[in-house]
């Protein structure tokens, strides 16, 4: 471990040494609990929408998280985060404006988004939306049951994280971390599925 690191920074590297040898989820609730609120306050701020940042912070924990292993002690856990964090975010909103989707859905290695404009598709657009929809739940119906409502209550009920918690009787933190690994289960059945969205 590096010498450079600060008290606080030494403490994110021992959670991540703890998430990446025994996969422990307490670690990376830990993690998203201590960077949480100040990453979404940033995506806020270059995003000016409170889904899109709460979106946003959910993937570059997801995007982080999937690339633990990569993570080096040189630099703090929370400058390599919101790194990640910044690029999605760049990326993102150079997505958003180039053009007026009337349906898109991008799947990216960690996370799916369904994004619904304002105006009103026209009959082919409609059925292309439909189809990607029916699609979409055929591939829900093949993950866990647990997962399965996660993903239904968010992605088709449209129930925020608070109200899921609730729902489930379950931390919020808790939530979002098996919302991760929902979506990452989801993304692996249509990476290996024929069908194409």
């Amino acid at each position: 471990m590096s010498q450079k690191l600060t008290e606080k920074g030494q403490r994110d590297y021992q959670l991540i040494q703890q998430a990446l040898k025994n996969g422990d989820q307490h670690a990376y609730a830990e993690l998203m609990h201590h960077y949480r609120d100040s990453l979404y306050f940033t995506m806020l701020k270059m995003t000016g929408d409170q889904h899109d940042a709460d979106d946003l912070t959910i993937e570059a924990f997801g995007k982080a998280f999937k690339n633990l292993n990569q993570y080096t002690s040189e630099y703090a856990f929370s400058t390599w985060l919101f790194k990640i964090a910044t690029n999605n975010c760049i990326d993102f909103m150079r997505k958003k404006s180039k053009g007026n989707f009337a349906f898109n859905t991008n799947i990216s290695d960690d996370d799916l988004t369904i994004q619904v404009s304002a105006q009103s598709p026209d009959p082919e657009e409609q059925f292309i939306k439909e189809q990607k929809i029916n699609l979409m739940r055929e591939v829900v119906q093949r993950l866990k049951p647990h997962y399965k409502k996660l993903i239904e209550m968010r992605y088709f009920k449209e129930y925020s994280y608070d109200e899921i918690a609730q729902e489930l009787n379950l931390p919020i933190g808790t939530v979002k971390a098996q919302l991760f690994r929902s979506r990452e289960f989801l993304f692996n059945i249509l990476k290996n599925s024929k069908e194409k969205i």
